[in-house]
């Protein structure tokens, strides 16, 4: 039962995982920074992933790879860790791991999307409509329709506004394509090859690339600087054990067992997992609303993949 399902109980502990990661990363950005917080947790990652490694395979680095592994599992890396989690991490600063997680709900359709276009895939009537049930249930959260003002002609022309910051919830969008087309390069990269190894050659392509972006942003003192901060630094731990070293390579352990849509569809729970969490460490007031534009994204993206 379990070795028939295991795809499916691997992208369920990845979407527990990541719930895990939101919150210690939330918390970690908003004392030392986004930048800062996505450097040290991939060189965690890959401390991590080594001495997982080293027992179970008996190589610290994944030295057998073979050059198609090493090619689109870099080019993963960059795309998913560079590019999606830098602005992820930055939308976790700005408008709250919370809504920052709901408006990634939208990573199993831009996966498709993906998907579509590099390996041919085609979106049936079906998944249209769960897309469309998706971003109803995110524009529900994130789309206020009362004004504040007292004013009737503000009343008028404001009838209609953001709930969150424009800039945030484009970070999260932003994050949501890099994941999902991160998650496609991976698949086609990974093929038969060790799931946790795959996933330290993306850490290692994401940590160089942030290196890199850090030498041009002379930033490298704010990385000193997070690492004395012992209160972060525990945070950073825990979110990159729980992140970039079991959440995504559980992730590729799911696609590898199960279909990318299956995978893609039982991780979107995030939204849902995280509301307790954001109201009992961060206090959040969470409104009836909220909940049902979280269940009606979450309820698209399992449409969407049926």
């Amino acid at each position: 039962m379990f070795q028939s399902h295991l795809g499916e109980y691997a992208a369920l502990l990845t979407a527990v995982f990541w719930t895990i990661t939101a919150i210690a990363f939330e918390s970690a950005g908003k004392k030392v920074g986004s930048l800062s917080t996505n450097l040290i947790r991939l060189f965690l990652a890959f401390i991590f992933i080594g001495i997982y490694s080293q027992i179970t395979r008996g190589s610290f680095i994944p030295l057998d790879a073979s050059l198609h592994n090493w090619m689109w599992l870099s080019l993963s890396g960059l795309v998913g860790f560079v590019i999606g989690d830098l602005l992820l991490f930055e939308a976790y600063v700005v408008i709250g791991s919370r809504i920052s997680m709901l408006i990634m709900s939208l990573t199993p359709p831009i996966t498709a999307f993906f998907g579509w276009i590099i390996l041919g895939e085609v979106l049936s009537p079906q998944n249209m409509l769960g897309m469309i049930l998706t971003l109803f249930g995110i524009m529900l959260v994130v789309i206020d329709r009362k004004s504040k003002s007292k004013n009737p002609e503000e009343k008028k022309n404001k009838r209609i506004k953001l709930s969150y910051p424009i800039a945030g919830i484009l970070l999260a969008f932003g994050g949501a394509v890099g994941q999902g087309g991160g998650l496609v390069l991976s698949k086609l990269g990974m093929q038969d090859f060790d799931p946790f190894a795959a996933t330290q050659i993306r850490v290692i392509t994401g940590f160089v690339g942030f290196a890199i972006l850090f030498v041009f942003m002379k930033r490298w003192k704010k990385v000193v600087e997070a690492i004395k901060n012992r209160d972060a630094m525990k945070r950073l731990s825990i979110g990159a054990f729980f992140g970039p070293f079991l959440g995504v390579s559980f992730s590729l352990l799911s696609v590898k067992h199960t279909t990318t849509g299956v995978a893609s569809t039982i991780m979107a729970i995030v939204p849902v997992l995280i509301i307790p969490p954001a109201v009992i460490f961060f206090k959040e007031k969470i409104t009836i609303k909220e909940i049902i534009g979280s269940l009606i994204a979450v309820g698209g993206v399992i449409l969407f993949f049926m």
